[in-house]
């Protein structure tokens, strides 16, 4: 039973509140403190800043570059920005990055992420993930990756770097819209370091506050040979959900913690980093409200859910690499290796799609309750080696070999009881207790060699070419061992293809401080093995796309704006979609696609103390094609269902998004220094599925007579705006933050899905809020 929550809790809120107005007021105080600092302090810091732009560096190309030199479009979201707005999770950073779409579906974890309009249509994904040099997150169809992103606590994380556009050539499989890269701070093997930190947060509506917590080391053992770096968060989730069915107040609170240890071990021609970590999410029930499904307001009061049974979200990853860097003088080899061990649990309550099983069905004279429960366990393996030459010269090269092994292991449970929780009365509790239970073992092979090459043919000319060749294997099966929904068996399946992708970008020095870039690029989704049915294919095939783009990188005025633009057009062939034949469900190839862009990102460095900046994309993604026909036959009757339509917009991809950011620094005096920042963000409306066409023919007749038409339009996700404010004041060893997301407490949504009943018609919208009003402080200590 969920513990009760009271919202008895308004004089703690106050405290926090004066709290953090006093840190606001503090950082407030600057000008005054200013004045009091000596003359020559205010002198030489003015005389020793230039007024222009830090340099950023990437690894997008797997070697440490200038993201200016990059001919790709790129955005890198530093740790002062994570730690300024005390970002937790991927949706944190919806409209910060042009042409990033993230949807929550109720807590960290349960996320949707595309890029530049390709958003996962089927059971897989269409963005990778990678951690420093090993990617995470499963390639095959079988581990619900589409939902289920990898969605890390970014506590010792250096930088989030999000490259935009296929990057199939040296990343591989599922990276066809884009990648996340996730860059962990590196051990200091000549300085011991020990932070020491924590805050608290308000939620409007959440009875309890939310708290945090961390503390890491920096370790040398042996002077610039050997280094250590351990750390720990937790941070606490207050809930703000509540429950119209039982009364109980914030049922959707919960749990996120990392652990991470990393060893170097550094030689004058050799280094090798070894790198433990564990991350853990742990809710107890989905940020979701109930919306009437005509007028889409919420049903029983605002930030209220209807829900029969908790919900539960568990997921653990457990994630293990060693990196080996050796100068051979001629050439660096780098050899990647990883393991990772991920496990998800996810709970729904679906009471209102089964429940009536009991009443309908078994013929009893109430609808019961039911719940439906999914395991997710995948064990991954991966090794790269890869050779790259020196950056001294016109032309540099990089080759190498790429192996994955993963083996998972999918759960599928649905159970039946009476309203209050006890088991239905015999004999239909054995017959009916357990509706469904399936195990779906999958393992997914690949072996990959790839090359990358740029040859410089003068201070003006560039051109990069890049290829990679890969071979998976897959097989799985479908085990159904009790259950009236699913007919019991088992169904085995394998499936083996081949992938080709290339790149070439092009790129024209016009200054030293301007550069014109030309891409074009393809990349993959893996197909992979179906259930054995009449009327589905035995197996899917990859969906491939390529993408042209042209783009602009510029600093412009002394470095102190930077403007870049880049624009493209995608070309989506043999799209995976999920599809039902005869009540089974499994993935088509359904034609084509396309998405058309322009990506703005702007920095304007105005004084020594403050940066301007305003990023935004234009999206129109859309299908180019119907989907397949799926027919029925069903007596007389011919059912034939289309779900999507040409010209159908793709799902949550939003044609508009912007934000803009003001951050102001100052020196308070020879030890302090005071930061204001801002954000306002605008994400426009989105579609949440596409159009379902359903025709009921007379098939006796030739040809078929036309019965009936239903065309069911997809929900449309309004638009919303956001303000984000923060501040801090700093010295050498403390920091002093408060911060609040959500200022004008816009309610809005990331997410909207149909909860239908097994009778039929939609008994509620279920919604995923963006979090309401969040005010928190911090303070970190570092010595």
């Amino acid at each position: 039973m969920h513990k009760h929550h009271t919202r008895e809790r308004a004089p703690m809120r106050r405290s926090l509140t004066t709290a953090i107005s006093f840190t606001l007021a503090l950082c407030m105080a600057g000008p005054t403190l200013a004045q009091q600092a000596p003359a020559e302090s205010a002198g030489d810091a003015a005389a020793a800043d230039p007024v222009t732009l830090e340099e950023v560096v990437v690894t997008a190309n797997k070697r440490v570059e200038n993201i200016r030199d990059v001919p790709s479009s790129i955005s890198v979201i530093g740790e002062e920005k994570i730690d300024n707005f005390h970002s937790t999770q991927l949706s944190d950073f919806q409209a910060s990055v042009p042409g990033l779409a993230i949807s929550s579906n109720g807590a960290p974890g349960k996320t949707a992420v595309s890029l530049r309009g390709v958003s996962a249509l089927s059971s897989s994904a269409t963005v990778g993930t990678y951690l420093d040099e090993t990617p995470l997150g499963s390639s095959g169809v079988y581990q619900a990756a589409n939902f289920f992103a990898l969605d890390l606590l970014p506590y010792d994380i250096q930088r989030i770097e999000v490259l935009r556009g296929p990057q199939g050539t040296l990343y591989g499989a599922s990276t066809m819209g884009g990648l996340i890269k996730y860059v962990t701070v590196e051990p200091d093997l000549s300085r011991t370091e020990f932070r020491v930190g924590g805050g608290l947060s308000s939620v409007k509506s959440a009875g309890d506050l939310g708290w945090d917590a961390r503390v890491g080391a920096n370790l040398p053992l042996v002077t610039d040979r050997v280094g250590l770096r351990v750390s720990y968060a937790r941070n606490e989730l207050p809930g703000y959900i509540d429950n119209s069915v039982t009364g109980q107040k914030d049922i959707n609170d919960g749990d996120q913690t990392s652990a991470r240890a990393a060893l170097r071990w550094q030689e004058e021609a050799f280094s090798l980093d070894l790198v433990a970590m564990r991350q853990t999410i742990d809710s107890d029930n989905n940020a979701l409200v109930a919306l009437d499904p005509e007028s889409q307001q919420p049903l029983f009061g605002d930030l209220t859910n209807s829900v029969f049974v908790d919900e539960p979200f568990n997921k653990d990853v457990d994630y293990y690499s060693a990196t080996v860097n050796w100068d051979m003088g001629w050439a660096d080899f780098v050899s990647a290796t990883g393991y990772s061990e991920t496990n998800s649990f996810i709970r729904q309550d679906s009471t209102v799609q089964f429940g009536e099983v009991a009443n309908l069905l078994l013929g009893l004279p109430d609808p019961g309750a039911s719940n439906f429960d999914i395991g997710l366990d995948l064990d991954k393996f991966t090794q790269e080696f890869r050779v790259v030459s020196k950056a001294d010269g016109a032309f540099e090269w990089m080759a190498g070999v790429f192996y994955t092994k993963e083996d998972a292991v999918q759960t599928q449970r649905a159970q039946l009881y009476q309203l209050d929780g006890s088991p239905l009365p015999a004999p239909f509790d054995s017959v009916a207790g357990t509706l469904t239970l399936l195990t779906i073992p999958s393992t997914y092979e690949e072996t990959a060699v790839f090359a990358n090459g740029s040859y410089k043919f003068n201070d003006v000319f560039k051109i990069d070419a890049g290829i990679r060749y890969a071979e998976n294997d897959q097989d799985f099966s479908q085990i159904v061992t009790e259950g009236i929904l699913i007919p019991i068996g088992t169904t085995s399946n394998s499936s083996s293809e081949d992938v080709f992708t290339w790149s070439v970008s092009p790129q024209v020095k016009l200054s030293e401080e301007a550069m014109i870039y030309a891409r074009v690029a393809t990349g993959y989704q893996p197909g992979g093995p179906n259930v054995l049915v009449p009327g589905l294919p035995s197996q899917v095939d990859s969906s491939t796309l390529t993408n042209y783009e042209l783009g602009l990188k510029s600093q412009l005025f002394d470095n102190r704006v930077l403007f870049d633009l880049t624009g493209f057009y995608i070309d989506w062939e043999d799209i995976q979609v999920a599809t039902v034949v005869n009540g089974i469900s499994g993935l088509v190839n359904a034609g084509k696609a396309s998405s058309t862009g322009i990506e703005l990102t702007t920095v304007f460095h105005a004084t020594d103390r403050l940066d301007l900046g305003l990023n935004g994309a234009y999206t129109d993604s859309k299908l180019e094609e119907n989907f397949p026909v799926i027919s029925v036959r069903q007596g007389a009757a011919l059912v034939q269902i289309t779900s999507g339509l040409e010209g159908d917009a793709l799902p949550y991809v939003p044609e508009w998004s912007w934000s803009g950011t003001a951050d102001y620094t100052m020196p308070l005096n020879s030890d302090w220094t005071a930061h204001f920042g801002g954000a306002v963000r605008f994400v426009d409306e989105t579609e949440n599925g596409t159009t379902n066409l359903q025709e009921v023919f007379n098939a006796t007749t030739t040809p078929p007579t036309l019965l009936q038409s239903t065309r069911t339009e997809p929900l449309r996700v309004d638009d919303y705006w956001s303000l984000d404010l923060n501040a801090y004041v700093s010295n050498d060893n403390w920091t002093f933050r408060a911060y609040a997301k959500n200022v004008t407490d816009e309610r809005a949504y990331q997410r909207i899905n149909d909860v239908t009943a097994l009778s039929g018609g939609v008994d509620n919208l279920a919604a995923a809020p963006i979090q309401p009003r969040t005010v928190g402080i911090e303070v970190d200590y570092r010595f």
